[in-house]
């Protein structure tokens, strides 16, 4: 499986719309799948590939603020579930996140207990690192809005080691800025 930032507004666009309309029990409302795509188009948009170029899924990214960003839209067409696409997509929306500085990113679903499809979303969503925020009345009385927030970067947290000052500057395997005690534990230094 191949990851890839899609860069063409056009080419966001239609993949948007192909998967999206492969997934009805999801996005059934023709007005909402037509809102998504022409939202994508300006959008950071990921795309996973098989082996052969075949298309398997889809996400994208929207800031929200300086420091927060939300999972605009995401996509695994139906042979694809349950194969790590929506894991892999994720990850690359996540890094892609912090390296523009993003310290919290949400997601919206229908809140579970409603619809079996929109549990499995939530049990994604929670298996991802997602956490509750609360559910809104953003839709309707049918379609509860689910909150989720995940913190991924803690930029504004600086732990200082009493114990040893010999700290050595270091960097994490997610790129941050870390500075290592004396000792095992890596403490975040931004």
């Amino acid at each position: 499986m191949t990851i890839r930032e899609l860069s063409d507004a056009d080419e966001k666009q239609a993949v948007c719309l192909q998967v999206l309309q492969a997934l009805p029990a999801w996005f059934g409302i023709p007005e909402s799948v037509a809102e998504y795509a022409a939202g994508c188009r300006q959008l950071p948009l990921w795309t996973a590939q098989d082996s052969g170029g075949q298309l398997l899924g889809f996400a994208a990214l929207r800031p929200t603020s300086r420091w927060a960003a939300e999972l605009y839209v995401m996509g695994v067409l139906p042979g694809s579930h349950r194969q790590g696409v929506g894991r892999a997509l994720f990850a690359a929306l996540r890094d892609h996140a912090r390296r523009t500085g993003c310290e919290y990113l949400q997601v919206k679903t229908v809140a579970e207990g409603h619809y079996p499809q929109y549990d499995r979303t939530n049990a994604f969503y929670r298996a991802m690192g997602f956490r509750e925020l609360e559910v809104l009345p953003l839709w309707d009385a049918h379609n509860p809005c689910q909150l989720y927030v995940m913190r991924i970067w803690a930029s504004t947290r600086m732990y200082i080691c009493r114990r040893l000052p010999n700290w050595t500057r270091g960097k994490s395997k997610s790129g941050g800025c870390w500075r290592k005690c004396g000792r095992t534990a890596w403490k975040n230094a931004c």
